[in-house]
Formats: C-alpha cells, structure tokens, sequence
C-alpha cells in the first residue's frame, strides 16, 4: 500500500508553518528509513571487504608494534639511560602500551604483557596525580587557617578550586536537563504509539467484520499495525491510519493544530532513534580512526562509497607505516642504533 503521508494530513488546503515543518520532517524520516536500509545491506559486503584488505596489514603492524614494545620495555631494566633519555623512552613505551591494550591481534600472552606493562604506567601516573592533589588540599588548608589571607599564590588556588567547582555543577545539571528531555521525547513518543495503534485497531477490528475477503484484508493491516508497534514504528502506524480512515471517509479535513503539535513532538523523537541507529550502524563499519575523522567531518553525509574509498586509503597507508615501523625496530634491537634514535629526536 502505497501513499504519501503529506498529502492525506491536510487535504485540499494551504499549508501552515506547523504543517510545512512536519511535512519536511516527513520527508526526513522517508529519507533516513531509506538511508538506514542501504546501510544494513551494505553491512556484510563492507564487513567482508574490511577483513580481507585491511585488517591483514592492521594485524601486521600491531605484531611490529609489540615487537618495538618488548624490545624498548627490555632495554629500559637492562641498560643505564640519562634522566632526558628515559623521559622519551618512557614516553614512547607508554604510548605504544596504551595503543596495543585494546588490539585483537595479539596472542594471549601478548596481550597479558601489553596489560602488565600499561598498569605499570597508569598505576605511576595516578601516583603522581595523588601527590598532585594532596599538595592542592594542603594550600587549602594552609589558606583557611590563614585568618588574614594577604597571599596573592593562595588565593589563586582557592579560585581555581572554586571555578572548577562550579563548572562541574553547571556540567551536571546540563546533563540532568538533556536527560529529563530524552525521557519526555521518550514518553510522548511511547505516548503516540499507543494512542494511533489503538485508534487502528477500533477502527479495523476484523472480529466485527462479516464479509470474509474484508476479514482478511483486515487481519492482515492489523498484523502490519501489530508489526510497526513492535519495533515502535510510528510513522508507519500514522500513515495506516490515516490511510484507513480516508478509506473509510472517517477524516477528510486533516488533522488539527494540536494533532500536528503532538504528531511533530513523536516524529521528531523516532527520527533521532533512526539516525542514531544510522550513525551506530556507520560507526561498525569503521575500522580505523583515521576513517571516524573522516566520517565525523562528513556531519552524516557520507556514502557507503566513501567507505570503500577510505579502507583502501588506510591499508595503502598502513602498508607504508609497516616498512618504516620495521626500520625502527631494526635499530632499537641494539642498545646503539637505540641510543642513537634518541640523540636524534627519532624514537
């Protein structure tokens, strides 16, 4: 059943701003459900495509990265270094940890040494950032004993600890407002589903009908109304029952400024599920992040060629990666071409 939602809401009369808003709302959803079905069809083949040409050179690369990791990780307990010379080393080592920890191209006990050796620097760092603290809550104190504060440094710290304070607040409570409006938009669409699903089934009811083929024509829109309230679907259970009731010449005026207001507030709600649901889907089909930049840039215009056009980018530029990555390891296998890297700036 085919028909155009836009037309069957106001019939026959010139179009208010609320009308041509929802109208354009409309043709938004028509657009996104179109989107979010080329998308789902295109999942496999982009899925296929990923693990055959890129995810081999991405694997290649991690397997070269943890190489440069054990082999730094073993010079930094073995050899002597300069206070400048470790700061990069261990630099260079904490990245490489914290880029590896979440890589599913390492073997177990791959993994279990990236683990080992990435708590070691985080368990460092919050060490420092305790040390850090407790050196801001001791010039508090020292400022609040203080009974004449005349120390410009002290007063600076109470301010910096006040501006914080408040910004935390003023976060906390933004997102408190964004929530409690997710939840009404939540609501009312829930709300609207209800309400046009039971409007259908008054009016359909095939237990009342006598005439079998209306019977079944019946029985079959209920279990299509039945389906779109399922996956709450309303604009689906709208254009049913707009098309039900101007077959049954129930409604031919349109509907009121309330039901417009009403209707725009549920729309609204189930197209920013449909492109949340776009955007999750985009979201599983990236693989690097190279790619998440690209696609964030693109503000939800990209095309499923793009994609294609991006994996084939990033494994050429990776397979580049992977020759100069196996240099370096070449020469920080040695404590000489190591220390040389980091004369150099190299590392």
């Amino acid at each position: 059943m085919l028909f155009d939602l836009k037309t069957m809401i106001q019939p026959f009369t010139a179009l208010s701003p609320q009308q041509k808003k929802l109208d354009h709302l409309i043709d938004k959803i028509e657009q996104q459900k179109q989107e979010l079905q080329q998308w789902q069809q295109a999942e496999e083949d982009l899925q296929q495509y990923t693990h055959k040409t890129f995810m081999p050179v991405y694997h290649e690369l991690h397997g070269v990265l943890f190489k440069q990791l054990e082999q730094l990780w073993k010079h930094l307990q073995e050899t002597p270094f300069s206070k400048a010379e470790l700061v990069v080393l261990d630099e260079k080592i904490q990245y490489l940890a914290n880029y590896l920890k979440d890589s599913q191209a390492m073997s177990m006990q791959e993994a279990h040494k990236v683990n080992e050796i990435f708590t070691y620097y985080q368990q460092r760092a919050e060490h420092a950032q305790f040390r850090k603290s407790q050196k801001k809550i001791n010039e508090l104190e020292t400022f609040f004993k203080n009974e004449n504060p005349s120390d410009l440094a002290d007063a600076e710290v109470f301010e910096e600890w006040e501006s914080d304070h408040f910004q935390q607040v003023r976060e906390q409570a933004r997102l408190k407002r964004q929530q409690e409006k997710q939840e009404q938009a939540a609501k009312m669409a829930e709300q609207s589903l209800k309400t046009v699903y039971l409007k259908i089934a008054a009016i359909i009811h095939p237990d009342r009908e006598v005439n079998d083929v209306k019977k079944i024509k019946k029985t079959e829109l209920l279990q299509r109304a039945n389906e779109a309230y399922a996956e709450q679907d309303l604009f689906t259970l709208l254009k049913m029952q707009l098309q039900i009731e101007q077959d049954q010449d129930v409604s031919k005026k349109g509907l009121s400024a309330e039901q417009l207001k009403f209707y725009q507030l549920a729309l609204d709600a189930q197209s920013q599920k449909l492109q949340e649901q776009i955007d999750a889907l985009i979201h599983r089909l990236v693989w690097s992040s190279k790619t998440r930049i690209a696609v964030k840039k693109a503000k939800g215009k990209v095309q499923i060629a793009d994609l294609y056009k991006q994996i084939d980018e990033d494994t050429s530029a990776i397979k580049q990666q992977i020759k100069v990555e196996k240099e370096r390891l070449m020469y920080i296998k040695k404590v000489s071409g190591l220390e040389m890297f980091l004369r150099h700036g190299m590392l």
